[in-house]
């Protein structure tokens, strides 16, 4: 059975994210503590999805999301016009001169080496995305006038703030209501609830947002965190076998019935710059299961996830197919993980190419 859809021709989106997009400060290969001078990217977690939509295959996206109106807030909206994609949904604060009731976020991010792990060191206190809320965003004119056909938010953005979690409950509703499939993902990272409730609050929060989602990603640390379900057999985090993914999901799915597609990328972490990686997906009470990619060697792994949350979107809105949307995506995450920045620099051809088993000779 496929996904219930809306048509492209009735929608003036394919795919709307919410999210905060931050300004990412990298030292290439050193290190922050020792940098002298950083490359800048933008990148979020929900954001990122919808970049990968619009520059790798060329779907119509846009991002909800909020900045202060200053020189930094309009470098980072500045990154989302390059990428195509649209800003019609930026919400803008005033700037209070130094940041003292609102700012932009900034992430500072190592890629790792070898036996050295990547770091991210975010500075996303007090932002204009965390003071979103409930009644700032008009649903009611994005998903029932203009018409989406996919919506996609996560873990991260919920857990910035209280009233984030709350907007994005009022979110996903919303979308339900008008049709439009809804995929989360569930993101988890401790130390955005350690001082707001910590894990019975994050269960709390997700378990509420679960109940309106179509389309469940995560691994097993994010399933079992923020959802609650124990994984049996998956001893060592971030090695998870095929087998206790699939009890976990089993479960998952006899209690959120609503879950129409749950997946998650398989990466079993040699090294910082060498991965074992490959996916899995269910669907109407199938697992489909993505070619592998044994060794796959990493330039920069931040983004990885969220690539492969885009290509998946796309196997699903362009063919509606779940095995072409768990192989859809694993490529472009792999793909992703190959070039710097929390975005792809990959191209629709380049992902076929990849899935179809085409090696890395080199194109002339």
């Amino acid at each position: 059975m496929s996904l219930k859809i809306k048509p492209a021709q009735s929608c003036a989106f394919d795919q709307i994210s919410l999210g905060e997009v931050m300004l990412r400060l990298d030292p290439g290969e050193g290190r922050i503590r020792t940098a002298r001078e950083f490359k800048v990217w933008e990148g979020g977690g929900e954001y990122n999805t919808s970049r990968g939509l619009r520059k790798c295959f060329g779907l119509k996206t846009a991002v909800v999301t909020a900045f202060v109106d200053n020189e930094v807030g309009h470098l980072v909206e500045d990154f989302i016009m390059q990428g195509g994609v649209a800003t019609d949904f930026i919400t803008w604060r005033e700037d209070d001169g130094i940041g003292r009731t609102v700012r932009n976020g900034l992430n500072f991010t190592e890629r790792g080496f070898g036996i050295r792990g990547a770091v991210g060191n975010p500075d996303r206190g007090n932002t204009a995305a965390s003071q979103l809320k409930p009644g700032d965003i008009d649903w009611e004119h994005i998903f029932g006038k203009l018409g989406v056909r996919w919506f996609h938010t996560g873990g991260i953005f919920a857990a910035l703030s209280a009233s984030t979690a709350e907007l994005t409950v009022e979110a996903v509703k919303a979308a339900n209501k008008h049709g439009t499939i809804v995929s989360y993902d569930l993101n988890y990272r401790p130390s955005l609830w350690k001082t707001i409730g910590g894990l019975k609050k994050a269960q709390e929060v997700n378990r509420e947002i679960a109940k309106y989602v179509d389309v469940m990603i995560g691994n097993e640390e994010d399933f079992t965190a923020s959802l609650g379900f124990a994984v049996k057999g998956a001893e060592k985090l971030g090695h998870i076998e095929t087998d206790a993914f699939k009890g976990m999901i089993e479960t998952a799915v006899q209690e959120f019935k609503n879950f129409k597609v749950a997946a998650t990328t398989l990466r079993h972490v040699v090294t910082a710059t060498k991965n074992d990686w490959s996916a899995i997906l269910w669907h109407d009470g199938k697992f489909h299961e993505s070619r592998q990619y044994p060794g796959l060697e990493i330039l920069d792994r931040v983004g990885g996830g969220d690539s492969f949350a885009s290509g998946l979107q796309f196997g699903f809105l362009e063919f509606n197919d779940a095995q072409k949307a768990v192989e859809y995506g694993a490529a472009h995450g792999a793909l992703a993980s190959t070039t710097p920045g929390d975005t792809s620099m990959a191209t629709r051809k380049e992902v076929e190419k990849t899935l179809a088993g085409g090696g890395a000779r080199v194109v002339r």
